[in-house]
């Protein structure tokens, strides 16, 4: 089927320095949408960007900062007149037992992934209001299938959907449409980092397929695409993930059955190497931490 054009559309994409942002920021803008970029590396960004066309522009900042977002909204108003479309991308994660995580990334996973959005959608609603806008929240099968040593990524990815869903209501009579993204494992830098982690690599591995298998960028990227194309309420990176909503209330239960057989099997490695995974995973994670203590030596 041809590819819905965003021809004349004004996106703008959080967490786009790499991965699916910066895939999904240049897949917008071939289908003739005009692009801006936020994140927290300047020259991944300033690289995306420039693969993005020349109308393409590029925002450092943090999605925990409101007064940065309302400022980059302020900007992006400013250059292109209109805001169509904002999709809530930024994210990091952590992986490991609970117990063993270190509280600080705990709460930075939530900080950015929940409150990020939050923030997110508070900094430029104000325009999609005025467009009669898009805003599409990212949010992951950890919403719909919460899985064991994923605690702080599927708590905030669950919190994002049901922040989502429960927005959608309220600006509905305003004009505003909300859609909630879900994608699989996908071959982003997040991903291949999480891989990094034999013991973590090995417990996906043994999760039921079609969840312990790590799935393209491209054809995710370009689902999004047109979900954002549609204005779904609802946007499956992975096409057998539709069939996973259906059944959601019930995957709980079987992953409460699999997982405390797959855990003894892996839990003294799990103990040996906890220390190794106390940090964010991933170049993102990497980039984060490195933004927070730049941040603090300047204050």
């Amino acid at each position: 089927m041809p590819k819905q054009s965003l021809a004349g559309q004004v996106a703008v994409v959080t967490g786009a320095a790499r991965g699916v942002g910066a895939e999904l920021a240049r897949t917008l803008a071939a289908r003739g949408a005009q692009v801006a970029l936020v994140g927290l590396e300047p020259e991944e960004l300033e690289r995306t960007a420039a693969g993005c066309g020349t109308s393409a522009t590029w925002y450092e900042a943090d999605v925990t900062d409101l007064g940065a977002l309302r400022s980059v909204a302020e900007r992006v108003l400013a250059r292109y007149g209109r805001i169509d479309v904002v999709v809530a991308n930024a994210g990091i994660a952590i992986g490991g037992g609970f117990l063993d995580s270190d509280p600080d990334a705990f709460s930075r996973v939530i900080e950015v992934n929940l409150l990020g959005s939050t923030s997110t959608a508070r900094a430029f609603l104000p325009a999609l209001i005025a467009s009669r806008g898009y805003l599409l929240q990212i949010a992951s099968l950890a919403a719909i299938a919460p899985a064991p040593l994923m605690t702080a990524y599927c708590a905030s990815k669950s919190g994002v959907e049901a922040f989502a869903h429960a927005l959608r209501g309220e600006v509905a009579n305003q004009g505003v449409r909300v859609g909630v993204g879900y994608l699989s494992w996908t071959d982003t830098d997040m991903v291949r980092g999480a891989d990094e982690d034999e013991v973590m690599r090995d417990m996906r591995a043994h999760l039921p397929w079609p969840t312990n298998r790590t799935y393209p960028l491209g054809p995710a990227v370009e689902r999004i695409a047109d979900g954002i194309a549609r204005r779904s309420v609802h946007v499956y990176a992975q096409a057998w993930l539709r069939g996973y909503q259906l059944v959601r209330g019930q995957v709980p239960l079987v992953l409460g059955r699999l997982a405390p057989w797959q855990l003894r099997g892996i839990e003294p490695r799990l103990r040996e190497t906890a220390a190794n995974r106390r940090g964010l995973v991933g170049l993102g994670g990497a980039a984060d931490e490195a933004a927070r203590a730049a941040r603090k030596v300047g204050s």
